[in-house]
């Protein structure tokens, strides 16, 4: 079933990590959030698990294959039931695609950076932080 009341749409998140700690954001293309960088993710289709979601939005969105794993946690923005998984990248090469402008591993700095900025979608800097999930790589320097 897509959504928990007639009011709310199901909706499913990938949260990945790359080898240098850093954190897969997406700068959204359209609405809600539109010129902000958020988690990928998007609608779970009618039929559609949410394994199956995660796995097609995270294809769509940033030109990767993941395996979903955890849910990490759950946040309701709106209308949005959002279901947010830790995914395992197994292939594919990172490009902005669908309804994302841009797609990038950000560092905790850059995060921060963001966030202090106003570039993040609603809460996403204290919900990575209250799940644990904060990137943990650093800038490298040339």
């Amino acid at each position: 079933m897509n959504t928990v009341s007639d009011s709310t749409v199901r909706c499913v998140g990938g949260i990945v990590h790359d080898e240098l700690g850093r954190i897969l954001l997406i700068l959204r293309a359209n609405e809600p959030g539109r010129g902000l960088w958020s988690v990928p993710g998007g609608h779970v289709e009618p039929g559609e698990t949410d394994e199956a979601a995660v796995i097609r939005e995270m294809r769509e969105e940033t030109g990767l294959d993941v395996i979903p794993g955890t849910c990490v946690g759950n946040v309701l923005r709106g209308e949005y039931d959002i279901y947010d998984y830790a995914c395992t990248v197994t292939g594919g090469t990172l490009r902005a695609g669908d309804d994302a402008d841009d797609a990038r591993w950000i560092d905790a700095e850059t995060l921060i950076e963001l966030d202090k900025d106003g570039r993040l979608a609603e809460l996403v800097f204290v919900t990575l932080r209250d799940w644990g999930v904060l990137p943990t790589g650093t800038r490298t320097r040339a």
